[in-house]
């Protein structure tokens, strides 16, 4: 199966400080890592490694090579990138010394998106038999509907979150993928109810598979008025990042191969479980073969 990601792409640059640096302040880091990161980088690395060929589109930045190198080596086709003389997405990342962290981040060449691009890469792309999303990029509501006209079925993270969210033509999407503050933004709940969230949802796209992902807590779904909840795997944590793009990754590949909803819940939590033990981001993200192992155990 061939899936297109129309997807974001940033440099990470993260900073390792004692505290966070204050107004007027001026202070030395202890280290500085520069990687490639974006939740659209994450996604085409995960569904690749679930097994999926995946085609990633969008605009290159003059600073980007790094990023392209980083989708080729993990088997991501980088032939619908449109090089593009501006800066790539950039996230500025402080780190302290009790882990928490803040981010200051620059929409570049994600934000610079034009429909005639867009138009571009869905001719390019050939069929396609999913596509895939993030809130990420710019002219979120005219892909949505582009990939309705040509009839090809749309998975939608709505992460970051945003009031914009609110009015994207939603009903259009096959799958909807939120975590319980984007879910509860979206259905007008609290955060913790999770059942009324997946109802509420469920209710306002009637055609769209819903899955709610919440952390430490496992990861509930609604297809078709069945509703899967699968507990998050107890391991060490060791870095969270990616671990969501990751359990999108292989749910929709086990779930699109033919799948149980729960077979494709517990392979991405598996998958998600593997990619938590692990530093770093598109790096940390299983294989299919490390996957089914564990599920073998």
């Amino acid at each position: 199966m061939k899936v297109l990601n129309l997807g974001s792409l940033n440099l990470d640059y993260t900073f390792h400080v004692d505290a966070f640096i204050q107004p007027k302040e001026t202070k030395l880091a202890r280290s500085l890592s520069v990687q490639c990161g974006g939740k659209g980088l994450n996604q085409s690395v995960a569904l690749a490694r679930a097994g999926f060929e995946v085609l990633h589109g969008g605009l290159l930045g003059s600073d980007g090579g790094m990023l392209a190198e980083c989708l080729a080596a993990h088997g991501v086709s980088t032939e619908l990138l449109i090089p593009s003389d501006e800066r790539s997405g950039n996230a500025m990342i402080q780190v302290d010394d009790a882990g928490q962290n803040c981010i200051l981040l620059y929409g570049g060449t994600n934000q610079l998106l034009t429909r005639e691009n867009i138009g571009d890469i869905f001719d390019r792309s050939g069929a396609v038999d999913l596509l895939v999303l993030q809130n990420e990029v710019s002219e979120m509501p005219f892909i949505i509907d582009e990939a309705h006209r040509r009839g090809i079925p749309v998975a939608f993270n709505a992460a970051p979150m945003s009031a914009a969210v609110l009015s994207y033509p939603l009903e259009k999407i096959s799958f909807l993928i939120v975590n319980e503050v984007e879910g509860a933004q979206l259905s007008g709940c609290g955060a913790e109810e999770s059942d009324r969230i997946l109802d509420v949802l469920s209710e306002k796209y009637p055609a769209a598979t819903v899955l709610l992902t919440l952390g430490a807590d496992g990861a509930k779904c609604r297809r078709q008025g069945e509703t899967v909840f699968v507990p998050a795997r107890r391991v060490p944590v060791v870095d969270t990042t990616a671990a969501g793009d990751t359990f999108i990754g292989f749910f929709l590949h086990s779930l699109l191969s033919g799948g149980s909803l729960r077979q494709s819940m517990e392979a991405a939590t598996a998958a998600s479980a593997l990619c938590i033990g692990r530093h770093g981001a598109a790096d940390a993200i299983p294989t299919a073969r490390q996957v089914a192992e564990l599920l073998g155990k």
